[in-house]
């Protein structure tokens, strides 16, 4: 790193400082145990048993079933854990190791935010299985997957591509199979690390061949800081179960939604018919269906996760692009992102599938569905929905707009590209 001394900004609420009980974070990474970005990957590889070869995937996945002797038949069986007991830091050196940039790097010189989402996620699962390892045994008896993003919320900060980044996270809640996993992303300003964004993470476990649920250690809170943190993840629960329960896939929309619905579509009606069918745009707005962007990935090998499946964070990283480029067409500028929030994995998406990929207001294929929120530098036009399928999607966008922690006021210096 650039100095021998390094401070940390002051942190946003939702984890941790290493000043309250936990860890204190390593100055030098070599020295003091903190991980290089790179050697996460091949920790989750050696914590599960999976072989960089994808020939020997099949293999790896048989030996797998050997583990189930180490699973726990119910959760009162396993010794419980304190948050520091998970709590891990990793680097991306981006400015002392340049040949590392251009993975990251954006035309427009700043990092791609999609690279960091594939960062996220694998620390999510890292720090989920510090939470449970078993010192008995060489591997885990666990597969731990991503169930969903609850939500990554931006600080005031641009990402630049030649300062250091350090990531830092641990288990904040967990229920009998699930884990909630707290994390935050920093970026070295001058001799600080200064927060970038702060990150929700949800986990479940399931067993070694990932086929049903397993139980998770309990976690044991330590201080009145991590006893809110706790609290925090059983209110996390519950609003999630209450969003979902009053989903429009679900629920009709209320008094309010259904009038502003009824009100746009009386705006598009032409006044010179006497017609509901006879529509016409307002000024300075555009059709739903014409703001559609799509796209169409093979899933190759490659981009396989420890199990043998489509790693999450290239998903997530896809939609976040596509989702970036339909707001930069429609919006007729580079938009940043503000938010990101209810990214939901419903089915694992295999090795060779066809991913296909359609983005409007939020973005969604038939295995994961992911919201993100832009800003952009210029006023961008209404959109208007003609169906009532358009409409349902409207007024979950709009619910999960205002949904969002903090007020999207960011000004363009807080640039965050694709």
């Amino acid at each position: 790193m650039r100095r021998a001394a390094l401070r940390l900004c002051a942190l946003g609420k939702g984890q941790l400082t290493p000043g309250r009980g936990l860890t204190q974070g390593p100055q030098n990474p070599k020295k003091q145990g903190i991980f290089h970005i790179h050697e996460v990957r091949d920790k989750l590889r050696e914590i599960v048993g999976a072989s960089t070869n994808w020939r020997d995937h099949v293999k790896a996945m048989e030996e797998r079933k050997l583990l189930h002797s180490f699973l726990a038949k119910s959760q009162d069986g396993l010794p419980p854990r304190r948050m520091k007991d998970s709590y891990i830091e990793v680097l991306l050196p981006l400015g002392s190791e340049p040949e590392l940039r251009e993975k990251y790097l954006t035309v427009q010189n700043t990092v791609r935010f999609g690279r960091i989402l594939e960062d996220l996620d694998s620390l999510g699962v890292l720090i989920c299985y510090m939470h449970n390892k078993i010192h008995s045994a060489k591997m885990s008896p666990l597969s731990i997957v991503t169930a969903l993003v609850d939500k990554i919320d931006m600080c005031k900060k641009s990402l630049s591509p030649e300062q250091d980044i350090k990531f830092s996270g641990h288990v904040s809640w967990v229920g009998k199979t699930s884990m909630e996993v707290k994390m935050q992303m920093f970026q070295l300003h001058g001799d600080e690390f200064c927060p970038v964004l702060d990150a929700t993470f949800v986990m479940v476990a399931r067993d070694s061949e990932n086929k049903g649920p397993a139980f998770v250690n309990p976690l044991i809170p330590e201080s009145p800081e991590e006893e809110e943190l706790f609290r925090q993840g059983e209110l996390n629960k519950g609003r999630r179960i209450a969003f979902s329960s009053t989903s429009l896939l679900k629920m009709a929309p209320s008094a309010e939604e259904r009038t502003t619905i009824h009100e746009m579509f009386l705006s598009t009606l032409d006044p010179k018919t006497i017609s509901f069918r006879s529509r016409v745009l307002p000024s300075n707005a555009v059709w739903m269906e014409n703001s559609k962007l799509k796209s169409l990935e093979i899933c190759h090998p490659q981009e396989r996760n420890i199990f043998n499946r489509i790693f999450g964070g290239f998903l997530m990283r896809k939609a976040y692009e596509l989702a970036w480029a339909t707001a930069c067409s429609f919006g007729g500028s580079r938009p940043f992102v503000v938010a990101v929030d209810d990214i939901m994995f419903q089915k694992p998406v295999e090795v060779g599938s066809l991913l296909f990929l359609s983005s409007q207001e939020k973005q969604h294929t038939t295995t994961n569905v992911f919201h993100f929120t832009f800003m952009s530098e210029k006023e961008v036009p209404l959109v208007f929905p003609k169906t009532y399928g358009e409409s349902m999607l409207y007024l979950d966008g709009q619910r999960h707009f205002n949904s969002m922690s903090g007020p999207a006021t960011l000004r363009k210096d807080y640039l965050v590209e694709p």
